[in-house]
């Protein structure tokens, strides 16, 4: 049997188009049923590399038993939180509410009118200790909805009011005080045995390690560096790491980073790649550009799409099981490698007859001493390994290409571009800048859609992380050619911000203006799974200050620390990608204006090590177009007819020089 998924764009969805479950995708044609029926709406939230939203679909969606109760007395609601991070960040808040976490796949009951009474994550079909079960649940619901449904109505109108409840903070001051702040409650976090902050489970938090980088180069403090650097390392030695494919799965179920779940996602390897190429840029250390290079390789080889834009991720689980993708025995390696080869390989990466994940071993160079470097003489055998896996059945990729994640690539591309002088990754960099600026545009350049699919764009408009991470993508690339037009598509994207996700109250709304009317308008401040809209905004402001001079976005991005400010006061470091913003705004940096008729080498050498005080123009004589964006450069001129820089900083010039 099909239900109403199977006409839908999204590999989520329709994973459960054949389910016997009567899922509905969300629209106004379940709630209206809903109403019509006077029946409660499950919902239910995921995405398609998701392992846990297998697991309850292959025990719960899957089994007539639980079909039949939802089928009789709910309306089932399916959501792809890629498709709908809207949707998914109104009831992930409300579950956060209820329950002080959440997660996916995210459960949700509620009413007709979109008010929830349940919020949960993964249930077990049937009751398992203090958990309770699907099954239990929905029966005890029916029940109540069909005798005694007034305590259900009043809670979801109690949730309903609190989500709507407006919070007045405090005004807020940003200064350097919040992200020292921010710092130590990272480093009083941080696991010194092993790198990461917290225990398991235990995610990568990529925008953690950037502003930690950052705070460490301009604070001078050592110790911040090394607890990143530390971190990086183990990441990268670990299981979480592919080590024959690259890239890097969404996080690790134990402190060691050894056994992940198995999902990847583009997001965290656009980050990652972003973190390591930073980490080589201060100090050279080859294992940082090697492992930038192998996550970069990884997104080129399983993720590009021939538009030109990439897809969103890849399955955890294979063949109905988590990870057998990525397992091996020694007899496996053997079979593939040959006895002598197959023997070494096995030895450097911990491939043992026990096994270190049921049975079976996850490739990792825990165990290797030599931090520093993968172990020598092993490239052919790794590619030989990667191909003869290859031929496994291949891994679910989810080919939805999100435009906020494609700009976080682009971003990341670019600066690999540049800092390793790499010809491929440029020109990857141009076609994912070419994609965003045509396939993922709505009615104009300046407005996004969502995501787009191989067979086109999606109607549904952008959000706010959107179009600040596109932006941000294009700030990048500039350094790539120093073509002012890469500055002014960031400035018409960061100019619709305003117009459609501003708030007059502070800060900025997820979703735009024009956006589908939900049970509130989300606004999200903390970084999650990857930085917030709000964090994002705060870093597109700075950096459109720092490289124009203009007053008006100096204003903003000062508006927007201080609304970060008042809002993480308790716990700056949730906000740890906005405090990357936090030096422009204090007046902490520095900016050059080069004037040459083409990009003299010394700046190309400038711009390859780590300066993230440091903003970088490039004048050709008679460019007007940077002239217009950055008015400041209008009287800056060659000198004798030579290459002139100029110094400024916090928006005073010193006098030319020509050395």
């Amino acid at each position: 049997m099909s239900n109403h998924l199977q006409n839908e764009r999204s590999a989520y969805l329709r994973q459960h188009a054949n389910n016997p479950v009567d899922w509905y995708p969300w629209g106004a044609a379940a709630f209206e049923k809903a109403q019509r029926e006077d029946k409660p709406v499950f919902l239910s939230i995921g995405y398609a590399s998701c392992h846990w939203c297998h697991v309850m679909a292959q025990e719960s969606f899957e089994d007539a038993s639980v079909a039949a109760v939802l089928n009789r007395s709910f309306i089932a609601i399916k959501v792809d939180r890629e498709e709908r991070p809207d949707v998914d960040a109104v009831y992930l808040e409300a579950c956060t509410a209820l329950t002080g976490g959440a997660g996916w796949p995210l459960t949700v009951l509620m009413t007709a009118q979109q008010k929830p009474f349940f919020a949960g994550t993964y249930l077990p079909k049937e009751n398992v200790g203090a958990r309770i079960g699907l099954l239990p649940l929905l029966l005890a619901v029916e029940e109540r909805w069909r005798n005694d449904r007034r305590g259900l109505l009043t809670a979801g109108e109690e949730i309903t009011a609190l989500l709507r409840r407006e919070t007045a903070n405090a005004p807020g001051k940003a200064d350097a005080s919040l992200a020292d702040r921010a710092a130590a409650q990272l480093l009083a976090a941080y696991d010194a045995e092993y790198g990461g902050f917290g225990t398991a489970p235990k995610f990568p938090a990529p925008q953690q390690l950037l502003f930690l980088m950052r705070h460490a180069k301009l604070s001078g403090q050592r110790k911040e560096r090394a607890a990143v650097e530390h971190t990086l390392r183990q990441m990268a030695r670990g299981g979480i790491c592919d080590q024959l494919g690259g890239g890097f799965s969404r996080y690790s179920t134990d402190r060691e980073w050894l056994a992940p779940h198995f999902e990847k996602t583009l997001y965290d390897n656009a980050l990652l790649a972003l973190c390591y190429t930073e980490a080589w840029q201060e100090g050279r250390y080859p294992f940082w550009r090697q492992t930038a290079e192998a996550t970069l390789d990884y997104c080129l080889r399983e993720l590009a799409d021939p538009s030109g834009g990439f897809y969103s991720g890849q399955d955890a689980d294979s063949e109905g099981e988590e990870g057998k993708y990525y397992l091996f025995t020694p007899a496996e390696v053997k079979a593939a490698l040959g006895e002598e080869d197959g023997r070494h390989f096995c030895e450097s990466y911990d491939i043992t007859d026990t096994g270190n994940f049921h049975g079976k071993s996850i490739p990792n160079l825990l165990l290797n001493q030599r931090w520093n470097l993968l172990p020598e003489g092993l490239d052919d055998l790794r590619e030989r390994l990667r191909l003869w896996r290859a031929e496994r059945m291949p891994l679910g990729t989810d080919r939805k290409m999100p435009t906020g994640w494609n700009g976080l690539l682009l971003a990341a591309l670019a600066r690999a571009a540049r800092v390793f002088d790499d010809r491929r990754y440029r020109s990857y960099a141009l076609g994912l800048a070419d994609f965003l600026l045509k396939r993922a545009s709505a009615e104009t350049p300046e407005t996004l859609c969502a995501l787009c699919y191989p067979e086109g764009p999606s109607p549904l408009p952008a959000q706010l992380e959107d179009y600040a991470f596109s932006a941000l993508g294009f700030l990048e690339c500039y350094p790539l050619d120093y073509d002012p037009a890469w500055l002014l598509r960031a400035l018409a994207l960061a100019e619709e911000i305003e117009r459609q996700f501003s708030d007059p109250s502070g800060g900025y709304y997820a979703s735009p203006v024009r956006g589908e009317r939900l049970l509130k308008r989300p606004k999200t401040v903390y970084d999650g799974a990857l930085p917030s809209g709000n964090t994002a905004a705060a870093v597109l402001f700075d950096r459109l200050a720092r490289l124009s001079g203009e007053q008006r976005w100096r204003a903003l991005a000062r508006r927007q620390a201080d609304y970060l400010a008042a809002n993480a006061a308790d716990y700056p470091a949730g906000i740890s990608y906005g405090l990357c913003a936090l030096p422009g705004v204090l007046g902490e940096t520095r900016e050059l204006v080069c004037i040459a008729d083409s990009v003299p080498e010394t700046l190309r050498r400038l711009t390859a090590g780590y300066s993230p005080e440091l903003t970088v123009l490039l004048k050709r004589p008679g460019d007007d177009a940077l002239t217009a964006f950055a008015p400041f450069t209008a009287e800056m001129k060659q000198q004798d007819g030579k290459t002139t820089f100029y110094l400024c900083r916090n928006g005073s010039c010193e006098l030319p020089f020509t050395e």
